[in-house]
């Protein structure tokens, strides 16, 4: 999550000091850490520096969770300080690679947005529509930014409501609809002296307030532990005492899966999976004045995982691997129904 607090009520440069330090004290999480850094440079006016952040990240040799995500965050900062054809073309550069991940495709159709290429940010939002939703049954949350972001830009320009406009539509939640809150005319109530058109104008503005604050409060996954083979057999190895929490990787990953269906069936939603390490987790349990071997402590491990944002969604989007990490599509995979 990206903080949004104005730079004269906190120390914007002093809190990405902190995170880039912090950062260095929890490698697992510096991806996650440098982000929220490079967000408070923006915040504080240093955007060089914020891309500094983004192509140190970059330049890692360490695999990032969400390289795509990055390489927006970094397009969109650069365009708003000069550096346009670069961004373009980092822009480019994410259309084609057509990541699976809702928030690339939000992050650079908004920067074309905000810049008035309203047709190119309509077409990046239809386009990571299409790549997402053509075969979901019901959108995941994390995909509800792009139907409404491309409902707004379609608004904007006067284009007749499509199918994923009626699909965005029937996804908002507030009392005052999408076609209000979108309607480009809205500018010219702010100047305006009917007290009527006031007041309509505080209460669409209490709306998206309401939206914004539910975006921000919504809890991380309920998530399952997940362990690799490899960091099963280690954690095992050197705790013999998990073993009766389990018997075999093999039943280790048919519990995930069968216990996030049972979630699913009862109606929990936003579920997921965070994947554990030895050194992590031991980590998590010296940090509690606990040992290891304790099971009590793997969900709160769990837990902590998917706080720092360290989940995935389950199930994987139609065509995405497994969550198992055994390069099949999930269907083929653990996502296959008896």
């Amino acid at each position: 999550m990206r903080p949004d607090t104005p730079a004269e009520n906190v120390d914007h440069t002093a809190e990405a000091a902190r995170l880039e330090r912090t950062a260095g004290l929890y490698p697992e999480d510096a991806e996650a850490l440098l982000l929220q850094a490079a967000a408070h440079l923006e915040l504080a006016g240093d955007r060089p520096a914020a891309s500094t952040l983004y192509d140190r990240l970059l330049s890692t040799s360490d695999p990032l969770d969400s390289p795509h995500l990055v390489r927006a965050l970094k397009a969109a900062n650069l365009w708003e300080y000069g550096h346009e054809a670069e961004a373009r073309a980092i822009i480019d550069g994410i259309r084609t690679a057509a990541p699976r991940d809702p928030a690339p495709w939000v992050i650079v159709a908004e920067s074309l947005e905000s810049h008035d290429e309203l047709e190119a940010a309509q077409e990046t939002f239809t386009e990571g529509v299409r790549l997402l939703l053509t075969d979901a049954s019901e959108p995941p949350y994390a995909t509800h930014p792009l139907l409404f972001g491309r409902h707004r830009v379609r608004r904007m320009l006067g284009v007749a409501h499509d199918d994923w406009d009626a699909l965005a539509d029937s996804l908002h939640s507030s009392p005052i609809s999408l076609d209000e809150l979108h309607d480009p005319k809205r500018v010219w109530s702010l100047g305006s002296d009917n007290p009527e058109e006031l007041a309509a104008e505080i209460s669409r503005l209490r709306a998206e307030l309401g939206t914004y604050r539910e975006a921000l409060s919504r809890p991380f996954p309920v998530a399952v532990l997940h362990w690799p083979n490899q960091e099963l057999t280690e954690l095992l190895a050197a705790y013999p005492p998990l073993a009766a929490e389990y018997p075999s990787h093999e039943e280790h990953l048919a519990t995930i899966e069968a216990s996030l269906r049972e979630l699913s069936a009862s109606g929990t939603p936003n579920l997921g999976i965070v994947t554990g390490t030895v050194p992590s987790y031991e980590a998590f349990a010296a940090s509690e004045a606990t040992t290891p071997s304790d099971t009590a402590l793997l969900p709160q491990y769990a837990t902590t995982l998917a706080a720092r944002g360290r989940a995935i969604v389950w199930p994987p989007q139609r065509g995405e691997s497994c969550w198992c990490g055994s390069g099949r599509g999930y269907e083929g995979c653990h996502g296959v129904t008896n």
